[in-house]
């Protein structure tokens, strides 16, 4: 398992007219072979913040995923509504556990 764990840094302004992208985002990269899941979080206590959780069954298909007609549309949003900042941290999770509730 791939988890990607992204932290964006905007203007409240940015990230709401992003909001259509990101859906577009979340919602097309659900889908692709391989995505367990693909979700943006804004901060409840700094809404200038936004998160990224990605989790991805092989690293094949996150490059899959980097060639998406979509992963470009968002770059290109993304160019027009620059972050003030972001970094992505990429793990390679051998094995999962999953803790009853």
């Amino acid at each position: 398992m791939i988890i990607v764990l992204a932290q964006v840094e905007s203007s409240r302004e940015s990230i709401d007219s992003l909001r259509g992208a990101l859906i577009e985002m979340e919602k097309a990269s659900r889908a692709e072979v391989g995505c367990h899941d693909y979700t943006f979080c804004q901060e409840i206590g700094d809404p200038t913040r936004l998160r990224i959780v990605e989790l991805w069954e092989s690293m094949d298909a996150l490059r899959a995923h980097f060639a998406t007609p979509h992963m470009a549309r968002f770059r290109k949003s993304l160019a027009e509504a620059p972050p003030k900042s972001m970094s992505v941290k990429v793990h390679e999770l051998g094995e999962s556990l999953e803790l009853p509730s």
